[in-house]
């Protein structure tokens, strides 16, 4: 594969060059999740997820876009698996679809929608491309939802019981299993905030639903080792740099609080096995946490054998100087703080970008929580891209992934024990809530045909992998 010309600063060495180079067996991948690519949302037995039925309610996604195509990966996954290996990948990240496996969210498995993701998995194994298998990417199976979804206790153990379905039936292909993505978005987003699905406004529910979500990880760990007792597991968190506007008193506990619900809701019970005791008092008017039962933060706090990291941006937030914003809100508690925008470059998505802000995320997780394992598990920019001449040179988008490499080996330099690295996304895909008007991806679909197009940053990942490294700067 050629070189594409690249921004100034950004590129590789010319071959013999000295490089900054990344530790031997560093797993370089990329990432994508199973309703926002693969389509065939009514085949081989697959039933609604609330996914579905939130992008198939009016004005819930923009243009009302759903994901009964989307990328047509169903239909498409051997040449997807070919592409992957043209770009020299090495792992994988996929997420199963719940309700294509399990379509009533309880009861036996559908054979046919487990054999796609056994085909999947034979495809990357003859390419020697690791799976990394997530379970759960937000895709609830509708019945569920419509006995309470997470915010209903009995969610957790239907969630062990799939888990249990899907490591008994790729368990012996598959070594990296991935329980939750982003909690905090199924969570706040989708019983706080409403703008995913299932589109649920309340701050109550949402802090249910986040622990309910934990206490499921954490029986999915345990049905899944029993199992497949070689099997590596673990969880994937977003997490956010919180920083106050100033250092005045008022500014720095907004930035304590939103903190708190961001990455502490999760990492504590998790790695911790307890909730944080300030959160507990920030939410005293939302919820007593009756909901924890004896015994639940035990099974949260299951040992793992990896921990992966989610990071796109940083929060700068301020104290409120007056009434909370109207409508609901993902941020239950604390919906007086105001978030900041900085003035400083941002990705399509309207995210701030911040590169040293991965660096300070890996090294507070090594820091305070874990020597486990870490790997990011996503990172990446959403860009408005332009076919020209049949190419896509994406140059912010490659500019971006640099700057966080470097990030990633600072921080390997300061002794985190990062391991991998998986660049969201794949494909450009259905971005949730705005429906195909965001583009993820290292390559370019045309979703009136599905061709595929590499755009430069793809190129230029293909050669990070192949020198494990990034030029000097």
């Amino acid at each position: 594969m050629s070189n594409p010309a690249s921004p100034p600063g950004v590129g590789l060495l010319d071959e013999g060059s000295a490089a900054l180079t990344f530790p031997p067996g560093f797993l370089w991948g990329a990432a994508t999740a199973a309703y926002q690519i693969e389509g065939a949302v009514a085949e081989d037995g697959r039933t609604p997820s609330i996914w579905d039925t939130f992008s198939h309610t009016p004005g819930r996604t923009v243009a009302g876009h759903t994901g009964d195509v989307a990328c047509d990966h169903y239909h498409r996954m051997p040449a997807d698996v070919r592409l992957m290996a043209d770009l020299g990948l090495k792992s994988y990240r996929f997420s199963v679809s719940w309700s294509r496996v399990q379509p009533d969210g309880s009861g036996p498995a559908n054979q046919r929608g487990l054999d796609f993701y056994r085909r999947l998995v034979d495809e990357l194994r003859a390419y020697d491309i690791e799976p990394w298998l997530t379970l759960y990417h937000w895709d609830l199976p509708q019945p569920l939802e419509d006995a309470g979804g997470w915010p209903a206790r009995d969610t957790a153990g239907r969630f062990a019981d799939y888990a249990q379905l899907v490591g008994d039936a790729l368990g012996d292909r598959v070594n990296h299993f991935t329980t939750l993505n982003e909690p905090w978005c199924s969570a706040f987003l989708g019983y706080g905030a409403g703008v995913h699905a299932p589109g649920r406004t309340d701050g109550t529910d949402a802090v249910r639903a986040g622990h309910h979500l934990m206490l499921g990880h954490g029986l999915a760990v345990r049905a899944v080792r029993a199992s497949r007792p070689g099997a590596q597991l673990g969880v994937t968190v977003n997490l956010y740099p919180v920083t106050p506007v100033s250092d005045s008193p008022a500014d720095t506990d907004a930035a304590r609080r939103i903190d708190g619900l961001m990455n502490r809701f999760f990492l504590d019970p998790i790695l911790r096995g307890s909730y944080p005791t300030d959160l507990r008092a920030d939410l005293r008017g939302v919820t007593d946490f009756g909901h924890v039962r004896d015994g639940d933060l035990a099974i949260i706090s299951t040992p793992l054998d990896q921990v992966g990291v989610n990071y796109y941006t940083r929060h700068v937030v301020s104290a409120g100087t007056g009434p909370a914003e109207p409508g609901p809100s993902c941020w239950p508690g604390s919906e007086d703080v105001r978030f900041v925008s900085r003035g400083i470059p941002v990705t399509d998505m309207d995210w701030e970008i911040d590169a040293p802000g991965l660096l300070e995320t890996l090294q507070r997780v090594h820091r305070e929580y874990t020597d486990l394992p870490i790997y990011v598990t996503e990172n990446g920019a959403a860009f408005v891209d332009a076919v020209v001449d049949g190419r896509v040179d994406d140059a912010d988008r490659l500019a971006y992934f640099d700057a966080h490499l470097r990030a990633a080996h600072a921080a390997i330099d300061s002794g985190v024990p990062l391991k991998g690295y998986f660049a969201w996304s794949l494909l450009d895909n259905f971005e949730w809530a705005w429906g195909y008007t965001k583009r993820f991806g290292m390559v370019r679909v045309d979703y009136d045909d599905q061709a595929r197009i590499p755009k430069s940053s793809a190129r230029w990942y293909a050669e990070v992998i192949r020198r494990n490294g990034l030029a000097a700067q």
